[in-house]
């Protein structure tokens, strides 16, 4: 059954994470400071290129994912590789206060536990699922391409009734020199043969109504897959802090067999002016392909130019 242009999808869970563009090798972020933003933001949901200006809040909006607790639970330290090119594994559990291991986890997307890695300046995005052991260690295999300070995110939901989604997160900094890539307004992306548009704007302290369309080759791609419970996955990073919330998009969950295209939509809510960098997972054929973007959110519905998105493309960084 073909969902044909039917806009929207359950996305199940819109993932929106904020993150720094920080412009030196090697800089380190004090987890002091990351605690210091996290207790100017206590509430969470349930579950759930320079730029100047001001970033006014939404008081509504509740940031989270900048710790590595919450409530009386801890993410452990994360072990993976040190330096670039060598192959390792990136593991790592989630403690209950009293250290012992929490083993029972909620599926949530289709997947019990999330895991997003990307580093400071917004590039080397990956959206993975690692596997846990009996004795609750998660693990994946891992290999760093780039050296950095990169941010990793593991988000699930504890088993329980009525327990709600957590975000914990850590800096793991991986040795050597590297080149931060610069953002710049960017609404169109060409990745693996795909064009991947972006429609609509955001404003702080308002719900925007967005839309992603697909094509290849000219000709409309009516054959979009359902990846983890929905027809596409969007993660956005804000310039500024490391912040992370869920916002949940419209539409009905997909079933067996669905397909859906050109166009998905969704709607976004984000807490500041600012600028966000988009990443928008979409399966064809069996296979995950990333699209990125990135825009500017104004303040009060006052939203960017649209000469500022052009006509720029691009397939690696921003």
């Amino acid at each position: 059954m073909n969902a044909g242009t039917r806009l929207g999808l359950y996305a199940g869970g819109l993932v929106v994470a904020f993150g720094a563009a920080f412009g030196l090798s090697g800089l380190i972020v004090p987890e002091s400071l990351v605690a210091g933003w996290t207790e100017q933001s206590s509430t969470r949901p349930s579950h759930g290129g320079e730029h100047t200006g001001s970033t006014t809040a939404a008081p509504a909006q509740a940031l989270t994912g900048l710790s590595l607790s919450d409530a009386d639970l801890v993410l452990s330290p994360v072990a993976a590789p040190r330096v670039i090119g060598e192959d390792g594994t990136l593991s790592f559990h989630v403690e209950h206060a009293d250290g012992t291991a929490v083993t029972d986890f909620a599926e949530e997307h289709d997947k019990e536990l999330h895991l997003i890695v990307v580093r400071s300046d917004g590039s080397r995005f990956q959206h993975v699922h690692p596997t846990m052991d009996a004795a609750g260690t998660w693990s994946i295999p891992w290999r760093w391409d780039e050296a950095g300070t990169y941010r990793a995110f593991a988000d699930f939901t504890p088993a329980g009734e009525d327990a709600s989604g957590v975000t914990l997160t850590q800096l793991l900094h991986v040795d050597g020199q590297f080149t931060s890539a610069p953002t710049e307004a960017s609404r169109v992306d060409e990745v693996d043969g795909f064009t991947v548009t972006l429609e609509g704007d955001v404003a702080a302290g308002s719900t925007s109504e967005l839309a992603v369309t697909v094509s290849r080759d000219g000709e409309s791609v009516t054959a979009l897959e359902p990846y983890l419970g929905a027809f596409g996955h969007l993660v956005a990073l804000r310039e500024g802090d490391l912040a992370y919330l869920h916002v949940h998009a419209e539409g009905d969950e997909p079933q067996a067999g669905d397909t859906a295209g050109p166009t998905i939509g969704f709607s976004a809510e984000v807490p500041t002016d600012g600028r966000y960098l988009l990443y928008f997972d979409f399966q064809v054929d069996g296979t995950v392909h990333t699209a990125e973007f990135v825009v500017d959110a104004a303040h009060g519905g006052d939203v960017e130019d649209s000469d500022d998105s052009g006509d720029q493309t691009h397939s690696d960084g921003h």
